[in-house]
């Protein structure tokens, strides 16, 4: 087959991007013609189809008006997108496109062009951008899905990024590609949650979404029986990813439980100041990272927001680590409660510390959770199953 895949990062800038380059590596192992097409940047790993990508945009520029409208524009709708994807079309002739995150750099534009060339069309749902122009569902510290997935003048009412010129051109931007009916012209989208499959159900047909969980290559993740005895979080330092509620929860009992934090983000200096008792290691990726899970005694996902289906839950339950994780979003089809790991009420801090307590001091229970979580994501979220079944929708599609 003849597949083009699209994603506006081509290097490793989060989950979404993991999931996208497993894809792209199992694909070209079975021999299929790859397309790449993305954005121009100094971190993107080679491609031979990189000389189409589009020039990369900064939307954060402090420029002056004009500049701030002509980008805005293009936050939109990109007319270079659409011409170098038309050139790579042209060229290549795929029979297949997967869109991954495609917004802002690369547009949903780049869609209808697709589908005028008589491509099928395939979109993973790596976050809630259909129904919710700010994508995260949240509104400051508040869940929000007020959109329903067609409101889309509500994000300038509800001034939910906190600048009414950011929040008109969300608005603007859902409201343009709803009336250019962008999306709709989709063939397939597919969830990585049941969960997510609910809630875009608010604006996309069911019988165009397929759950397709997210994969992970065991083959890289050996558990090991052993640990260190140390709690860890490793993902981004943000509000939303719950951190501060962990570390308070670490607080109550940090002198029994050592706690490592791994990753970076905009909360990481006001959190090293404030919860001195935890070890802060910054950002570590590939063996290291993957040694520090391994030595861990449990993993915690302490999320506030509507997580899809967690690349930092797989990862743990591939090394055989139990996982204490919010009851929210997608995580509870991830983590059995008492059967591989805990949830807890997203944001109580007290359940939150009970169940570290008991992990921390019961090595039996670690193990036993472990090896039922290994056992799990050997049978839902093999990488290799996942992408044998991802070429059997390219092949339906194509039929």
């Amino acid at each position: 087959m003849r597949i083009l895949i699209a994603n506006k990062f081509f290097h490793l800038n989060g989950g979404s991007e993991r999931v996208f380059f497993q894809e792209r590596n199992f694909l070209l192992s079975q021999r299929h013609s790859v397309i790449d097409f993305s954005m121009v940047d100094d971190r993107n790993f080679s491609s031979e189809f990189s000389s189409n990508f589009v020039p990369n945009i900064n939307f954060n520029s402090s420029d002056g008006l004009f500049s701030k409208i002509n980008t805005a524009a293009k936050f939109i709708h990109s007319s270079v997108a659409t011409q170098k994807l038309r050139d790579l079309l042209k060229n290549e002739k795929p029979q297949i496109a997967h869109l991954h995150n495609i917004y802002h750099q690369l547009t949903p534009s780049i869609i209808p062009v697709l589908k005028e060339e008589g491509i099928k069309v395939v979109l993973t749902l790596h976050d809630f951008k259909l129904i919710c122009p700010n994508y995260i569902a949240l509104r400051g510290d508040n869940f929000c899905l007020e959109c329903e997935g067609h409101k889309f003048w509500k994000p300038l009412v509800l001034n939910c990024q906190n600048s009414h010129f950011k929040s008109l051109l969300l608005s603007l931007e859902a409201i343009f590609h709803q009336w250019k009916r962008s999306y709709e012209q989709v063939h397939l989208f597919l969830a990585p949650s049941q969960f997510m499959a609910d809630q875009i159900s608010r604006r996309i047909p069911t019988e165009k979404i397929r759950v397709l969980h997210n994969g992970i290559d065991l083959k890289l993740y050996q558990p090991q029986d052993d640990d260190n005895g140390y709690g860890l979080y490793f993902g981004r330092l943000s509000k939303e990813k719950g951190i501060e509620t962990l570390l308070k929860a670490h607080k109550i009992n940090s002198s029994e439980i050592p706690l490592k934090i791994v990753g970076t983000g905009p909360l990481e200096a006001n959190l090293k100041n404030d919860y001195p008792d935890a070890e802060f290691l910054g950002y570590k990726t590939g063996d290291e990272l993957t040694e520090i899970i391994s030595s861990a005694a449990f993993v915690v996902v302490p999320s506030e927001w509507y997580e899809n289906c967690s690349m930092v839950v797989l990862e743990s339950m591939a090394l055989g680590k139990p996982i204490i994780g919010s009851r929210i979003g997608g995580i509870p089809e991830q983590i059995e409660d008492g059967e591989t790991g805990f949830l807890f009420e997203m944001g109580n801090i007290e359940e939150l510390a009970k169940k570290m307590n008991i992990l921390a001091n019961d090595k039996n229970l670690r193990r036993k959770f472990g090896k039922a979580a290994r056992l799990k994501v050997e049978i839902e979220y093999d990488l290799e199953k996942h992408c044998t079944e991802l070429e059997s929708i390219y092949k339906k599609l194509i039929k």
